[in-house]
Order: C-alpha cells, then sequence, then structure tokens
C-alpha cells in the first residue's frame, strides 16, 4: 500500500518562483501526511495560462526546475509529479516530471495537445508509454486531455500500470464536470486500476478551472475529491489488494484476447 497526496493548486502564472515554493510547502504538509507522493497540476510550475510567456519559461529536462523539484523531493522524503514547459531543442513541450530524490528524473511528453491554445505553444509527442516504479507500484504518467482517449490509459494498463497519474488543467463548463464526474471512474474501472487526476484550482488570466480533482479506484469509487472552489490537499491510500474481488470479477484486460 502506498499513499498518495494530490495538491489541487492555484498556480501563479509567469511566476515559477513562487509556484515552486506552493510545491515545497505542499510536498512537506504531504510528507506529515504520511505521503510517498505529492501530485502537482499540468503546466504548475509556469501556470498553465501563461501565455507567449511559456516560450521563456520553458527548460530542458535536466534544467534548473528539475534540480529545484529534486532538492523538494530530497528536502521532503516524498516523490513528486509536475507539469512543466520543457525546451528540447527547437521544440517545447507541455511535460511531466516524476522526480523520487537524485535519481534522475521520468519525463512524459503531452501526445494529445487541447484546442489552440496548446497547438500554438508546444508540439505534441508521439504517444508512448512512461511507467516508474515506486513502492511496489507500477505508475504510468499522462496529462489532461491524454486521459481522454481510452487508448492512452488502456495502453499504459497493459504495459502493467497499477494507476495512472494524470496532471491536469480542466477548464471549467458542462465538459469539465462531465469528465470529472464520469470519465476518471469509467477509465479506472475499465482497466482495473487506479487513477489520480490532479486539476488546477481558480482562474488565471486566461482560464477559469473546474478544480473537481479526482482519485479513483478500480472499482469506480471515488478515494478522494476535491471540490469545485479552491485549493486542496487531497490524500488517498492506494491498495491494490483492497479490490483484488473488483479485479477477479472484471477482467476486461485478460478477456481482451478472447473476442
Amino acid at each position: 500500500m502506498m499513499r498518495i497526496a494530490a495538491l489541487q493548486m492555484q498556480s501563479a502564472c509567469g511566476d515559477v518562483c513562487a509556484n515552486l515554493a506552493r510545491i515545497e510547502r505542499a510536498a512537506a504538509d504531504a510528507a506529515k501526511g504520511g505521503a510517498a507522493l505529492l501530485i502537482t497540476p499540468e503546466l504548475c510550475v509556469t501556470g498553465y495560462g501563461a501565455g507567449e510567456a511559456i516560450r521563456n519559461l520553458a527548460e530542458p529536462a535536466d534544467g534548473d526546475v528539475i534540480h529545484a523539484l529534486q532538492a523538494i523531493s530530497r528536502a521532503t522524503g516524498i516523490a513528486l509529479i509536475a507539469g512543466f514547459a520543457e525546451r528540447a531543442g527547437a521544440d517545447i513541450y507541455n511535460s511531466a516530471a516524476f522526480v523520487n530524490g537524485d535519481a534522475p528524473a521520468a519525463i512524459y511528453r503531452k501526445s494529445h495537445l487541447y484546442g489552440d491554445y496548446e497547438r500554438s505553444l508546444f508540439k505534441p509527442a508521439k504517444p508512448a508509454n512512461c511507467i516508474v516504479g515506486m513502492g511496489g507500484l507500477k505508475l504510468g504518467i499522462l496529462i489532461c486531455y491524454d486521459v481522454e482517449f481510452p487508448e492512452n490509459v488502456r495502453r499504459l494498463a497493459l504495459g502493467g500500470a497499477d494507476m495512472v497519474l494524470v496532471p491536469t488543467a480542466l477548464p471549467a463548463g458542462p465538459s469539465g464536470t462531465f469528465i470529472a464526474n464520469h470519465m476518471i471512474q469509467v477509465r479506472a474501472f475499465e482497466n482495473q486500476i487506479f487513477v489520480a487526476y490532479v486539476n488546477h484550482a481558480g482562474a488565471d488570466e486566461r482560464f477559469t478551472f473546474a478544480g473537481l480533482s479526482r482519485i479513483a479506484a478500480p472499482d469506480g469509487s471515488l478515494l478522494a475529491v476535491g471540490d469545485n472552489a479552491g485549493e486542496t490537499l487531497m490524500f488517498a491510500d492506494v491498495d491494490p489488494a483492497a479490490f483484488a474481488a473488483s479485479i477477479d470479477d472484471n477482467t476486461y484486460l485478460r478477456d481482451l484476447g478472447s473476442a
């Protein structure tokens, strides 16, 4: 079993130092609450709505942002996943970094960009499995819109992931509410895995966010729920053995090849 924490966070657009400080405070609180891992939202390091400033704030996968996250991880004793803008040569990716102390960071690049805003700033990556091991569990990573394509979650599940971590920037509105209230639980149930979907809170210069972060279990139940009002730090205990009956009864992955 592993306890995880999720920060439904209000980022400061364009203020990397302020956002890293907020992550550091949350990591300390998460550690005090017994968590081994803290998940934060999509592009939380730069602010999702920072616009063209993201180009100047983008950093390589071995840059100062990653080093700062590793320092936070070392100081608090927990692993982190955080969304940042990654520069790779002339390209900029909407990325998420998994850091665990001094170990090399695992970087996932978003494959399905949402809307003209993201497409104007980022290059889409090819769909790929990013799975890291921690505490006896295999953790897959997606970003926001990626999880709305069932093929992405199914690919990670077939790759052995026990849980999918999804930093997101879900906007407020009917579609966002439906995704949070229904789709995330379905993704967990149809793959018999855990899904941690962690959103921004409040609003920035360009977007108003839904909040509504969710941590869903293999049986479709919710282990933690964020409201739509503001920042919150949520905790959940991830224990596949506690859902053995659901995993045994709903054999979707085993039965794929029998049709």
